[in-house]
């Protein structure tokens, strides 16, 4: 059964707990050329290391597993372009569970032959939000699966909470972390596990400039659809749920934007600096830093690296 209320200190410790012979805890890498080049003591949480390749594992995981056995034999259900469909569909495999998984057509060619190498039953849709959920809601109807929310779940926020949970046992003394925000599950429960495990450390939401949907609604204080964004950060084009826009209006410090430009040029530094590979989704976070070296000088930070699911062939650079 999924958490109702927003999770607590105990429900992070818990999720962890539950997930933790699951998951991989992914390491926490620096680069001397990097913090060089940003004036800033940069910690990179690489969850492109991460099982299907993607923090979104940690959520997955942690609401599967919290399905009583009556539930889970109905299996699991989700929408998704890419890393959280991969995600479901392995931890309903791994409980030995069904995955039924909607998809729009338009989705990454990586990623859905990631969600079929995980056994899933994948139902493809048109590429608007209304399509993804008159399919998903088709699909719990005939099956009873239990909908697995990309973000606006309090299990899966809880999940994803054990990634900052991790930085900061590793590394306490941060001056901010900062995760990508989409639909805003990770940064929700980045700021959870800032708030309940080190009071001093601040959590900034980065996004792209052409896909601002979560930095105007927090500013208005009103949810913003996202509509039609035009970004290569393929894995942020979702807009925040009741639950997220809640607790990041709490909590988050603020989000800070970045240009398409910045973005790919942070995603070819890490690449040739680390000779590592992550989405473009993942390289906003240092792509804030470089735009706003003067705000980060001199300061520890912890970057989120969200996924590392590229298509090669696709390079934009």
């Amino acid at each position: 059964m999924f958490l109702e209320t927003e999770p607590t200190k105990r429900d992070i410790q818990e999720a962890h707990e539950r997930i933790i012979n699951q998951i991989h805890r992914t390491p926490l890498l620096s680069s001397s050329a990097i913090n060089k080049i940003a004036g800033c003591e940069i910690f990179f949480k690489c969850e492109n290391f991460q099982k299907v390749g993607a923090f979104k594992f940690r959520g997955a995981s942690n609401a599967v597993l919290s399905l009583s056995e009556s539930e889970l034999k109905k299996g699991a259900a989700t929408h998704s372009s890419g890393n959280h469909a991969a995600a479901t569909a392995l931890a309903a495999k791994m409980k030995y569970v069904p995955a039924y998984i909607v998809m729009p057509h338009t989705a990454p060619q990586i990623k859905k032959i990631a969600v079929e190498g995980y056994d899933a039953k994948i139902i493809y849709c048109e590429p608007t939000l209304q399509a993804r959920e008159e399919a998903l809601n088709k699909v719990v109807e005939e099956t009873g699966a239990a909908f697995v929310h990309p973000y606006n779940n309090y299990s899966v926020i809880a999940g994803q909470a054990t990634c900052a949970k991790e930085i900061l046992e590793d590394h306490s003394r941060l001056d901010y972390i900062i995760p990508p925000v989409g639909g805003g599950g990770l940064a929700s429960g980045t700021c959870l596990s800032a708030k309940y495990f080190s009071n001093k450390t601040k959590v900034i939401g980065a996004e792209p400039k052409s896909a601002d949907d979560a930095f105007r609604s927090l500013r208005d204080k009103t949810i913003h659809p996202s509509v039609n964004p035009k970004t290569i950060c393929d894995g942020l084009l979702t807009s925040l749920g009741d639950k997220t826009f809640s607790i990041l209006s709490q909590n988050l410090e603020e989000i800070l934007t970045a240009s398409e430009e910045t973005i790919i040029d942070a995603m070819k530094i890490i690449w040739e600096r680390m000779k590592i590979v992550v989405e473009p989704s993942s390289a906003v976070a240092l792509a804030v830093v470089l735009e706003k070296k003067e705000k980060f000088a001199a300061k520890k930070i912890a970057l989120i690296l969200t996924g590392g699911n590229v298509d090669l062939k696709n390079l934009p650079f």
